[in-house]
């Protein structure tokens, strides 16, 4: 016969046990998902132009600058000179830092027209948005704006070859943020997405790479670029929103290698939703 001391044993270790199952479960979560962090998007871009990620940027991607010479040459090409910054400061506050354990419930009208105004420093970006078609993602927008979780954020990446497009949506900054909950991908079979191009004027969404992992993080499509329909498109940027994007396009980014933070200072000071 078991004592009651012995029993009682026997119980604290099987809770001892369950608890370091579930705590070496939570690790794992923790690495799988920091792997998809820092793998971020790969984008092939055709005849063999440089690969391009257009998800998650680490904090700690750097761009090589001692390249070996060209033919001919003595020295190693430099990076661009940083030019001036055509956009103003940025209006006082500090991102947001909230985030959600669950997708937000469905709170707009998938038969009518939305609009997302996006008040940068460097301009305001207008963009038609697509609820009949990518009714959660437009949702999430509505809900996010109203949260002001786009406010005081940095658009952190620009590419400027093979594609080209402006990256912005993290509160970090960093391009590993997100709001802590994922969006089913949308609106793959976009008539407009022809010939694997997303075309000028369309805003999409970032990813991790896999299916159904858009989070905050969206592009903004100032040219034509070739990449695979795999990132929901859920919008159109207006002729002012292109005109902006073409003043941030234009200064560049100071790599040299087309890949990297814009060098304008592109700061979402408010972003809004509203029924058009």
């Amino acid at each position: 016969m078991v004592s009651n001391e012995q029993r009682r044993r026997q119980l604290a270790r099987e809770k001892f046990e369950r608890q370091q199952q579930r705590r070496e479960e939570a690790r794992r979560k923790a690495r799988r998902r920091n792997a998809v962090i820092a793998a971020g998007l790969a984008v092939v871009v055709a005849a063999g132009a440089t690969a391009y990620a257009t998800g998650a940027l680490s904090g700690d991607d750097k761009k090589d600058k001692t390249d070996a010479a060209a033919p001919g040459t003595s020295k190693a090409p430099t990076a661009p000179s940083k030019g001036p910054d055509p956009c103003a400061k940025p209006a006082p506050g500090s991102p947001a830092t909230k985030t959600w354990k669950s997708e937000p419930e469905m709170g707009i009208d998938k038969s009518a027209a939305y609009a997302m105004d996006l008040k940068t420093t460097c301009g305001t970006i207008d963009v038609k948005l697509d609820a009949a078609n990518a009714p959660h993602t437009v949702n999430s927008f509505n809900f996010l704006a109203g949260e002001g979780y786009f406010d005081h954020t940095k658009c952190h990446r620009l590419t400027t070859a093979g594609i080209y497009v402006l990256q912005c949506g993290d509160p970090k900054g960093t391009g590993s943020g997100g709001p802590g909950y994922t969006l089913p991908d949308e609106n793959l079979k976009d008539s407009k997405l022809k010939g694997n191009v997303y075309p000028a004027g369309t805003i999409a969404m970032a990813n991790t790479g896999q299916p159904h992992t858009g989070g905050s993080q969206f592009f903004l499509v100032y040219q034509d670029s070739p990449l695979p329909p795999t990132y929901t498109p859920f919008g159109t940027i207006g002729a002012e929103g292109m005109k902006t994007l073409k003043k941030i396009a234009d200064a560049g980014e100071p790599s040299g290698a087309g890949d990297g933070a814009p060098n304008a200072t592109v700061v979402i000071d408010k972003a809004t939703v509203a029924k058009s």
